[in-house]
């Protein structure tokens, strides 16, 4: 089958690489529909995270059963189903929880030696506890798809922010960061009931996006200049509910500095080249609260999707390009480049 190694950074390849089978009584094969292409992959494509050569990549996708092992009773064979980005057993302590990205016998797509989502088919381990059966009817609906494919990652990364930021009904929200997991952050504090939800953004493009997703205000400037204009929205004091979804010491300062004493941050940001501009004696001194962290976003999906499949919500404009498999490099320059916020993957 084709699939997607890093060979180096900015060294993206579609290459042919073996057929996965069962391996584990407790796998299953799916045979990918759909998958897309994450703002944390260009970590590793700029070289920013370490790969091995050949690594495979991506760990978003949704697909079609194609075999299952003979412990496996939650899908069978011709199932649609959407795969979290990390896979996890169910039935751990932690899973148990819903902390699924803790599990103990848990991992993410692409790790050495497992299969990436940017390819044609994919071995799932312990598919009862990771993947989540979808209506057949939505394998001929495109637009339904790239909904349904949020789930595995942006959709509910947006929305663990949101529960973090503790976002209710009436709350005031500030959203650091316009990209597809910031965007979603927005669709997920309107569905809580936020009655105001600031967006820190520059970009038009985006910032429409999040005005359709439920924003009332753009806040275009940024650093003490954004601190400054969300504190001129919010009587001086700041949002009570913020999200911070970069991951740079630099947003993450920005988002301490417009929250509200007594507030709190929901991070998703997945940190990255420098500390996180945390000063705890400030957040010490104004009552602030920080949670987040990698989010269990398998735990997420019953909540969420019963939503997507109604209308409630829609995530999929958060997908601007398409491409198939083969141009999976070409998607990876747009990314890197900005001239596309998150690409969809058709196979």
């Amino acid at each position: 089958m084709r699939a997607t190694i890093i060979q180096a950074p900015y060294d993206m390849r579609v290459v042919d690489v073996p057929e996965p089978v069962v391996q584990l009584p407790t796998d299953a094969v799916v045979r990918v529909l759909r998958s897309c292409i994450c703002g944390s992959d260009l970590w590793a494509y700029r070289g920013e995270s370490s790969r091995v050569p050949g690594q495979r990549i991506g760990h978003e996708f949704l697909g079609t059963v194609e075999e299952t092992g003979s412990e496996v009773t939650g899908v069978k064979r011709g199932d649609l189903v959407v795969a979290p980005f990390m896979w996890c057993d169910g039935v751990c302590d932690y899973c148990r929880e819903g902390l699924t990205t803790s599990c103990e016998h848990g991992g993410i797509w692409g790790d050495v030696g497992y299969d990436g989502g940017q390819g044609e088919a994919v071995r799932v381990p312990y598919a009862d506890g990771t993947l989540v059966q979808l209506p057949k009817e939505a394998a001929s609906d495109d637009h339904l798809l790239a909904a349904l494919l949020s789930l595995s990652d942006v959709m509910g990364t947006g929305h663990h922010a949101a529960v973090g930021a503790g976002v209710h009904e009436g709350a005031t929200v500030a959203v650091v960061g316009d990209g597809a997991v910031g965007l979603c952050a927005v669709l997920a504090a309107k569905r809580l009931g936020a009655e105001r939800i600031i967006a820190l953004g520059r970009h038009q493009v985006r910032t429409d996006i999040a005005r359709g997703f439920g924003a009332t205000d753009i806040v275009a400037e940024r650093g003490d200049a954004a601190v400054e204009a969300v504190r001129e929205l919010t009587r001086g004091q700041g949002a009570r509910c913020v999200v911070e979804a970069v991951g740079t010491e630099q947003s993450m300062g920005t988002a301490v500095n417009i929250t509200r004493d007594g507030g709190a941050i929901g991070f998703v940001g997945v940190p990255h080249g420098s500390g996180t501009g945390l000063d705890l004696s400030v957040m010490f001194d104004r009552n602030i609260a920080l949670r987040g962290g990698v989010a269990p976003v398998r735990a997420y999906i019953p909540e969420l999707l019963p939503d997507i499949l109604d209308g409630t919500i829609d995530p999929s404009p958060v997908f601007d390009v398409t491409v198939g498999l083969e141009g999976v490099p070409d998607g990876y320059k747009a990314m890197d480049g900005r001239t596309a916020l998150k690409v969809l993957v058709t196979i």
